[in-house]
């Protein structure tokens, strides 16, 4: 055991104690340490993880010349993804921007798997962005964005869970179409109105063409509804203060008198 003692300041661990030791005046200013309450610190002992994980949040302790820290932001970041020229299923070019947000929630995995977790998690959402759109057609880009946003949200976490991140929410904010194509799709869609308005049109006048047969038919059965329906006409033309009236004669009238 005398062996053992007389060994141990030569250690680099039993060095530090010793110089803490020797300055003890000072070294609480350099071997004490505090992080945020949304914070961890990982510290790596002569280039190991130090035992018990990730310290903090609070005060904790370190030796000098010995530990390399890493402080770990645990809170949640967003970022833009910067706008991606995609080529759609159907061949035509569209532009894509996205919002990631995400969190680490393994400071220690954080550290040791990954060089720069947040570049990383930033490069891995651009091409996801361009190869999951480049599946989809126009049509499926523009309407099932919810769905884009959540099956790009499940590639991303299952993509960097080694990384200790937990990617909470992915948003495609904006789908931006070439000038021509919007000028094509507007043509388009303007023909299809003007189109659908012909056909309603068309409707109605049929539907007023059986109402006019339907009436004439009822009409034509009592000669007495003509002439109630001459007068109405008149009636009608009277209330608009009109200087002349013209009186429609019925023709069975001037058959009596061609008779003569």
């Amino acid at each position: 055991s005398s062996g053992i003692n007389a060994e141990w300041p030569l250690r680099p661990g039993g060095i530090s104690i010793l110089l803490c030791i020797c300055f003890f005046p000072l070294a609480p200013f350099f071997i004490i340490k505090v992080v945020a309450q949304y914070e961890k610190a990982v510290i790596l002992r002569l280039g190991c993880i130090r035992k018990g994980g990730a310290a903090g949040p609070g005060l904790f302790f370190f030796l000098p010349c010995v530990d390399e820290i890493h402080v770990v932001d645990m809170r949640t970041i967003s970022f833009d993804v910067p706008p991606q020229e995609i080529l759609t299923k159907d061949s035509v070019t569209v532009t894509v921007d996205a919002v990631v947000y995400f969190r680490i929630q393994d400071a220690v995995s954080s550290v040791c798997n990954v060089d720069n977790v947040k570049t990383a998690t930033r490069l891995l959402a651009q091409t996801t962005l361009r190869n999951m759109l480049g599946t989809k057609s126009l049509s499926e880009i523009l309407s099932e964005r919810e769905e884009i946003s959540n099956s790009m949200q499940q590639t991303l976490d299952v993509a960097t869970d080694p990384w200790g991140v937990l990617v909470e929410r992915v948003e495609v904010k904006d789908v931006r179409l070439p000038q021509n194509l919007q000028r094509a799709m507007a043509a388009e869609a303007e023909a299809h109105r003007d189109a659908k308005a012909k056909v309603i049109a068309a409707e109605g006048e049929l539907n007023a063409s059986k109402a006019l047969k339907e009436a004439a038919d009822v009409i034509a059965e009592s000669p007495a509804a003509l002439q109630l329906r001459y007068l109405q006409t008149l009636s009608a033309i009277a209330a608009e203060r009109n200087s002349t009236i013209l009186f429609p004669m019925p023709i069975d009238m001037m058959k009596a008198f061609a008779g003569r």
